[in-house]
């Protein structure tokens, strides 16, 4: 997987440079460090094979499944743990060597040994939480030093199929002279037979200009280059489109962290490492699988072994020299 050194030459180049880098990593690759995604650990340690999860439940029952091995459950499988605390808005939280105060938007108060943050990368890099006292220099600049990328999948329905179908047939790429401009485009019927949906996936600046557009307007840009795709088809216009708009979120602020060229291990051990009583979790937390949903469950495994390490008085956390 390597980059042309002075860029795509081609519309066709562009597409193929997208697909490999962007697709991937949502940041082109002369923004992207080697140092944590040439091999990618995710696909050298669990394969190469990637899967469609078409599960009615929604993928918020991997998170109830999850929460249900600890919390308290009633005979349903309903968690009715009274220590879980939802729709609550964190705004500030206040940390001595004696204890933490946490304060929400409905002006609720929290006081706790430790607290662990694992709120994304991107509202760390908002002002939606403010710590007191301010988080020192070094844990600040490690926090600004990581990109937090933004990723859109958008999903758009028709009322007829117009795309080809079958073996080798779920992907097709626009080659477009502007780079990520409704690239990589995929197909479901194998996954939600006569749905007749088709998704586009968008990343980076793209992903910041759709958000800030109207879906009617984003839907019109999408009509446009199908019927440049398929020009000798019938192409209908599209009954319906799901924009997701993570960078406009304030709980999300992106989709999700990339390396940047220029971090290493260093700024990584900095970007987790405790300040007094306060720590940190999180998918940009994984120091091999950032970006993917098992980076953020195993960082929060390994987050609990240091705090609790540390709680029983056997902090070994350590950040090593830059140049170690």
């Amino acid at each position: 997987m390597v980059s042309q050194p002075n860029g795509p030459a081609t519309p066709v180049d562009m597409a193929l440079d997208y697909y490999k880098f962007d697709y991937e990593f949502a940041e082109p690759p002369c923004v992207t460090s080697v140092q944590n995604c040439v091999p990618l650990p995710t696909f050298s340690d669990f394969g190469d094979d990637v899967y469609d999860v078409a599960d009615q439940r929604g993928y918020e029952s991997v998170v109830y499944n999850l929460a249900g091995q600890y919390l308290k459950t009633d005979k349903s499988g309903k968690i009715v743990d009274p220590r879980l605390k939802l729709n609550k808005v964190v705004r500030e939280i206040s940390y001595s060597p004696n204890g933490v105060t946490v304060k929400t938007e409905d002006n609720s108060v929290y006081q706790a040994d430790y607290v662990m943050v694992s709120a994304s990368l991107g509202v760390l890099q908002s002002d939606l939480i403010q710590f007191k006292p301010q988080l020192p220099a070094w844990k600040v600049v490690a926090i600004y030093q990581f990109d937090m990328a933004v990723y859109t999948k958008i999903f758009v329905k028709f009322p007829k199929k117009f795309w080809p179908e079958g073996k080798g047939r779920e992907f097709f790429l626009y080659a477009s002279s502007r780079r990520g401009y409704y690239v990589v485009w995929q197909e479901f019927e194998k996954q939600y037979p006569d749905a007749n949906v088709l998704l586009v996936t968008v990343t980076d600046e793209e992903s910041r200009r759709i958000e800030q557009q109207s879906d009617n307007q984003t839907k019109a840009e999408i009509m446009e280059v199908l019927r440049k795709v398929f020009p000798g088809k019938d192409v209908p216009d599209a009954t319906d489109i799901l924009v997701p708009r993570w960078w406009s979120d304030r709980f999300y602020k992106g989709t999700f962290s990339n390396w940047p060229i220029g971090v290493n291990r260093y700024e990584y051990d900095q970007l987790r490492a405790p300040v007094g009583r306060v720590y940190f979790t999180g998918e940009h937390t994984s120091e091999h699988y950032n970006g993917y949903v098992h980076g953020a469950y195993l960082a929060g495994i390994d987050s609990a072994e240091i705090l609790i390490n540390c709680a029983q008085k056997m902090c070994k956390y350590h950040v090593e020299g830059k140049y170690y």
